[in-house]
């Protein structure tokens, strides 16, 4: 039976690793060598759990879209992120990711951001512990994501807009790994999502981890099992993704099924659906599936969501695709804004772009009346309304 987890090298299958420049060597080292020490120590998950219920507001809740379930002809269970401080998933592995970089002895903290809930959740993070704070966001993202810009500026961050590439979530991570390079003793990289080298994708799937392990004892209070038959989120990256699955990943009971960004179509150049188009290549210190052309340059990625036009996934998710685990579908934006809005209506909660994307995959499903169903709605609406005003 395959092990969908991490090995001890970093990969996942033919996926991961770390690759990165002599300069940041020896910081992802030492990383490597405290993460888990520190978050499997009791003293961080005390921590951190009396952080995420009584900052973020955990457990969130699992809740019976009884509307949603009737449409659809199953048990549909809505996994609500959106109701965390901050909106959405991204506070989780922020927190954490912050705690372990105080005890390292850190004293700066960078990140990236795309739709801006990373960036915000992480300025939250370090308003909270003191922190000096710089984002890079970039400057497509910065229009578009107006608001969550001014909640960061408020909450002390500095953020640079990033003006190369097609100024999106990629270009931003670029900027962010120079800034790191220049910066490898006294600066932590919190990284929003399960990308970038070893050890952050299982850094990052380990601390929103907490999705999956509410999920069972919420399910066997609701239905007396603690397992659903079928787990679906949308990926970008893949943090909500991670998250909600970690716990089932070698449960075969459990079926997975991720939403990828089709953006216009896969058969246009209009797309970020890098599982089903991309081919294997090297980005940002991980080995993944990638939207490249064939001499290795990347193909600039598009999706109507801030969050999910990335030009790759990270590779727990491209291994889980690779080996058939999980089911991997491309929505496209219509069928994006078309689920975001029958979610408002039937069930009256506004979500995301991006978990529209995993709602967007319910008509692409056949389910049967007795199929438990758990979606995580990894953010909510807010943040999107000027999107969704324009196509109301």
């Amino acid at each position: 039976m395959i092990d969908y987890n991490v090995n001890e090298d970093g990969f996942y299958g033919e996926f991961g690793g770390a690759y990165i420049p002599e300069i940041l060597y020896k910081t992802v080292e030492d990383l490597k060598k405290a993460y888990l020490p520190i978050l499997e120590s009791q003293e961080f998950n005390e921590e951190l759990h009396i952080l995420l219920r009584d900052y973020v507001g955990r457990p969130s809740p699992l809740y019976y879209a009884k509307r949603m379930s009737e449409q659809y002809g199953c048990q549909l269970y809505l996994k609500r992120e959106d109701l965390n401080h901050t909106g959405a998933h991204k506070i989780n592995n922020a927190l954490g990711q912050i705690l372990l970089a105080k005890k390292m002895g850190k004293t700066r903290i960078i990140a990236e951001t795309g739709a801006g809930q990373h960036g915000v959740a992480t300025a939250t993070a370090c308003a909270l512990m003191n922190l000096p704070c710089v984002v890079y966001m970039g400057a497509t993202d910065v229009e578009r994501q107006h608001v969550n810009v001014q909640r960061m500026r408020m909450l002390g961050a500095e953020v640079h807009p990033v003006t190369s590439g097609n100024m999106t979530l990629k270009d931003a991570t670029n900027e962010a790994i120079r800034d790191w390079c220049c910066h490898p003793a006294d600066t932590f990289y919190i990284i929003g999502s399960t990308v970038g080298p070893h050890p952050y994708p299982d850094m990052v799937a380990r601390l929103q981890s907490v999705i999956s392990e509410e999920i069972k004892w919420q399910l066997e209070e609701k239905i007396g099992r603690n397992y659903p038959d079928y787990l679906m989120a949308c990926v970008g990256g893949g943090s909500n993704a991670a998250g909600t699955i970690y716990h089932y990943l070698n449960d075969e009971r459990v079926k997975i099924v991720l939403a990828e960004a089709g953006g216009l179509g896969m058969e246009t150049p209009m797309t970020a659906a890098s599982m089903q188009i991309g081919t294997v290549g090297i980005l940002h210190g991980s080995r993944i599936k990638l939207m490249q052309t064939e001499d290795g340059q990347i193909i600039e990625p598009y999706s109507i969501s801030a969050g999910l036009d990335y030009p790759g996934t990270g590779p727990l998710h491209c291994n889980l695709h690779a080996t058939g685990r999980a089911k991997v579908i491309a929505i496209n934006d219509d069928e994006v804004l078309d689920a975001a809005f029958e979610l408002t209506r039937l069930e009256g909660i506004i979500p995301a772009l991006e978990s529209a994307h995993a709602l967007g995959a319910l008509k692409h499903m056949q389910f049967k009346p007795d199929d438990v169903v758990v979606l995580t709605v990894s953010g909510r609406g807010d943040k999107d309304l000027s999107t969704y005003l324009k196509h109301i």
